[in-house]
């Protein structure tokens, strides 16, 4: 049978949602779960992966189980096994054909920004910026991200594929007190491109660049002709969807 759970999780102590060889990861953790549930290994896919240090409000995964076993006992037995960093929120059975990433239709991320004075407490939850934003330009400048781009100059070098175009669908920013929030919502989001954003946003603010400059950077396809990356810290997966 096969479940689709949604979780969130604070990365801030995990290399990554990606198991790996070395270090802890959120997919392995939720792997170590479910082996304890089941008495055999079982594979988690999530909808794709976010760095170290980066957060999750609404991750979706699914995973195949051999056996019979009601989604409210899963929640139960997950978030009573699981490190408190890391909660599950709702889970359902699916299709067999259902694939918690092929099957995405748009995800939204979300950057939080303090603009106010330093705090210590909000460190790893929120890039600590601590000086006043040109909201109205970089507003302007959000405009040019929207529609289908090919994002080249705004992912990882490292991040090597055939095809780096995706659509933005709605880019905002939100204005509470000191914390900036910046959001965009597409159809997917390449390894660092979300941090390479709003680090072009920032470098705008500070008027490194104008706004029209980004037209220039998605024609160039080449990652050093664009703004700074944003810490990782400030950076949450907002939620996925399925429709």
């Amino acid at each position: 049978m096969r479940y689709l759970i949604t979780f969130s999780y604070d990365g801030s102590k995990y290399n990554g949602y990606q198991k790996q060889p070395t270090g802890s990861t959120i997919q392995g953790k939720l792997e170590d779960v479910l082996e304890l549930i089941s008495g055999t290994k079982v594979g988690v896919v999530a909808s794709g992966r976010t760095d170290a240090l980066v957060h999750a409000l609404n991750q979706k995964a699914h995973f195949d189980l051999d056996m019979d076993i009601s989604c409210e006992k899963l929640i139960k037995a997950f978030n009573g096994l699981l490190p408190k960093d890391i909660y599950v929120k709702d889970c359902v059975v699916v299709n067999s054909s259902f694939h918690a990433r092929y099957s995405v239709k748009s995800k939204e991320y979300m950057y939080v920004i303090n603009t106010g004075e330093y705090n210590p407490i909000m460190k790893d939850y929120v890039f600590q910026y601590n000086r006043r934003l040109d909201l109205g330009v970089m507003r302007e400048a959000l405009k040019y991200f929207c529609g289908v781009h090919d994002f080249r100059s705004f992912t990882a070098g490292s991040d090597v594929r055939d095809n780096y175009e995706r659509e933005i669908f709605k880019a905002d920013i939100e204005v509470y007190g000191d914390i900036v929030i910046i959001s965009f919502l597409g159809t997917g989001f390449m390894r660092y491109m979300v941090r390479n954003m709003v680090g072009t946003l920032i470098d705008i603010s500070e008027g490194k660049f104008l706004p029209s400059d980004l037209s220039i950077m998605f024609g160039a396809c080449d990652r050093k002709s664009a703004g700074r990356c944003a810490p990782a810290c400030g950076l949450y997966l907002k939620d996925v969807l399925y429709i």
